[in-house]
């Protein structure tokens, strides 16, 4: 009886003590099931990924994917809260959420800007030099600020030639409609807004005027990179799929037709915005992810990005380009 009196409380004591091991174990389980959460906004480059929503292929290829849609500051501010896994942001944006606490590695390079960055400005204003003494609106510290200051460089102009209103990316139609403003830094298909507020007002420079300024990846916590690999580069590998069926004359009407649908407009407005997004598929990715001092490099991009951030005080401390970049991704074959 003594005995089977000490089985009983053994046993009782070692389910006790495995309780909490059968629950972690469990956490655990549940947290590897959830799906890996991307934040995205309106931009073609991004917006490319409905194509593999809308058609189930991350399904197909054995990846729980769950993608979020924000307006591109908020998204930026969900990954640093930790909201999301995941962020499609540029290559000098992801500096600034990672000076702010949202650390991310680039594993993947969605396309670059071919022109849908632009300063937009009234009727009369022809040159970024017109613009002196005048008010220009951009998102201070973001890329369209890095895109105008990249032009006032080359124009000889500045920075205090021209008075920059801060205000967010999204707000940039009434910007541009109010009357003090002359230009604002918008993306397409913001930028197509901003044209329809202002009847006649025109670009005067964009990201075509300097290819490989505006890089944009797929930013990724780095400890999700660690823990999920696996997922990650399936998520990777599908990128070059959706590429080809956008670029492809034969199924780009559908692909349109998905992409104009995700951001509120007509197929024949969409259209025209995929000539401004230079798409790259993992090859001709994998050749920006070569080191490099130019803007041909996505570390030399970055780097010249670093630098703008740094000067203009955007963050206090310069940040270590190269631990924010991962070829490892693109470079799996």
């Amino acid at each position: 009886m003594a005995s089977t009196l000490f089985k009983n409380a053994l046993r009782h004591l070692l389910c006790k003590a495995l309780l909490p091991i059968a629950a972690l174990s469990f956490s655990l389980t549940v947290n590897a099931a959830e799906p890996l959460k991307i934040g995205y906004s309106d931009w073609p480059g991004w917006v490319a990924w409905q194509v593999a929503i809308d058609k189930d292929w991350f399904k197909e290829a054995g990846v729980d994917v769950k993608f979020e849609w924000f307006d591109y500051s908020a998204s930026m501010d969900a990954f640093t809260a930790g909201k999301i896994d995941a962020v499609l942001m540029t290559n000098g944006d992801a500096l600034v959420t990672g000076a702010g606490g949202g650390r991310s590695s680039m594993i993947l390079i969605t396309d670059y800007s071919n022109g849908n960055d632009m300063i937009l400005a009234k009727p009369g204003i022809k040159a970024l030099t017109d613009l002196k003494g005048k008010k220009v609106s951009v998102e201070v510290g973001l890329v369209e600020h890095l895109l105008l200051r990249n032009g006032m460089k080359k124009a000889g102009m500045k920075a205090g030639d021209i008075d920059i209103v801060n205000a967010k990316t999204n707000e940039m139609p009434q910007m541009l409609a109010s009357k003090d403003i002359s230009a604002i830094g918008a993306w397409e298909p913001i930028a197509g807004q901003a044209r329809k507020a202002v009847p006649g007002a025109k670009a005067i420079y964009t990201s075509a005027d300097e290819p490989g300024l505006i890089y944009d990846v797929l930013a990724v916590n780095p400890a999700s990179v660690k823990a999920r690999r696996a997922e990650w580069q399936k998520v990777v590998k599908l990128w070059d799929k959706v590429v080809a069926y956008i670029e492809d004359p034969k199924t780009q009407p559908d692909a349109v037709k998905i992409m104009a649908a995700r951001s509120g407009v007509s197929p024949a407005e969409y259209l025209p915005l995929l000539k401004g997004t230079k798409l790259l598929s993992l090859e001709e990715g994998r050749k920006v992810y070569v080191k490099g001092n130019g803007y041909q490099s996505l570390y030399g991009s970055t780097e010249i990005a670093n630098t703008f951030n740094w000067y203009n005080k955007v963050y206090g401390l310069s940040q270590n380009v190269p631990s924010y970049i991962d070829p490892s991704f693109t470079n799996a074959k």
